[in-house]
């Protein structure tokens, strides 16, 4: 069986991707790809089929990270569809629940900052209209926060 993640932000164009191909790279380096399949989307439409912001590219880049994708806007069927949907922020988690009209799938949106055991942060801050520095703190609190995932997710769904 193949646990289903899904990371949501507002764009899809900064913080989800990074999450998104941040675990795939700990999902690979760990050879879990049979065991968990990683993807992203928005609440807005903004950047529908927009690649990942050229900054948080680049930042990752440093560290030796890819990200790759387009963005999607968060689809109702995906409560259902995902075995977990991880919230950048308060803001996204309320919206993600908002559609959850009959209180179904709560059990399975979480904050992302749940996971870090590092930093503090209760929510992944939005580096859109920030500096360098709010790009790299992002990298580095989904750096955290997607370890923290992975070992829980290893633990909770007994994933060598």
């Amino acid at each position: 069986m193949t646990y289903q993640l899904l990371f949501v932000c507002l764009g899809n164009i900064c913080r989800s991707p990074a999450a998104e191909n941040i675990m795939n790279y700990l999902v690979e380096r760990n050879n879990l790809q049979d065991h968990i399949k990683c993807d992203s989307a928005g609440t807005s439409s903004y950047h529908i089929g927009s690649s990942p912001d050229s900054r948080i590219r680049a930042t990752a880049a440093l560290r030796g990270l890819e990200l790759l994708g387009s963005a999607r806007q968060f689809d109702v069927s995906d409560l259902e569809k995902f075995d977990l949907i991880l919230a950048m922020d308060r803001q996204n988690y309320r919206d993600i629940l908002s559609l959850d009209v009959e209180g179904n799938y709560g059990h399975k949106v979480r904050l992302m900052c749940d996971f870090a055991t590092q930093h503090r942060e209760k929510e992944v801050p939005d580096p859109y209209y920030g500096g360098q520095a709010g790009f790299e703190r992002v990298i580095d609190l989904l750096l955290d926060a997607c370890e923290g995932l992975l070992r829980e997710i290893r633990q909770t769904q007994l994933i060598k």
